[in-house]
């Protein structure tokens, strides 16, 4: 694998693998606002020729130091990124049950956004 790298294009609300200047995965998330500011990932997907190399924990790995930089907890909706958080309790502390609420019911007021 070459030069591998992750970008945060939050207006496109992606978190973006790149290798090589192409990107080969992607975490798709929201930013909640309420009761609380909180990153929602929901769509995880790697290339199928990058899966198996990781791609997909580094960007988890890497939506949650965005989320500690910026002072705000995960609540993750992204059966992919739940199970990495669990794998990972010293990277990933536990959502709150009430973002998790706010994330899907902001899920099913925005149909169109994923």
């Amino acid at each position: 694998m070459g030069d591998t790298g992750i970008r945060d294009d939050r207006a496109a609300g992606r978190l973006e693998a790149v290798v090589d200047g192409e990107v080969v995965g992607h975490v798709e998330y929201f930013v909640l606002e309420s009761p609380e500011r909180a990153l929602v990932p929901v769509h995880t997907v790697v290339a199928p020729a990058h899966e198996g190399k990781g791609i997909a924990g580094s960007l988890a790995r890497e939506l949650y130091a965005v989320a500690g930089r910026e002072g705000v907890p995960v609540a993750p909706l992204c059966p992919y990124v739940v199970k990495w958080a669990e794998r990972h309790p010293d990277e990933a502390p536990a959502a709150d049950p009430e973002l998790l609420r706010a994330g899907k019911d902001w899920v099913r007021a925005h149909p169109d956004r994923f």
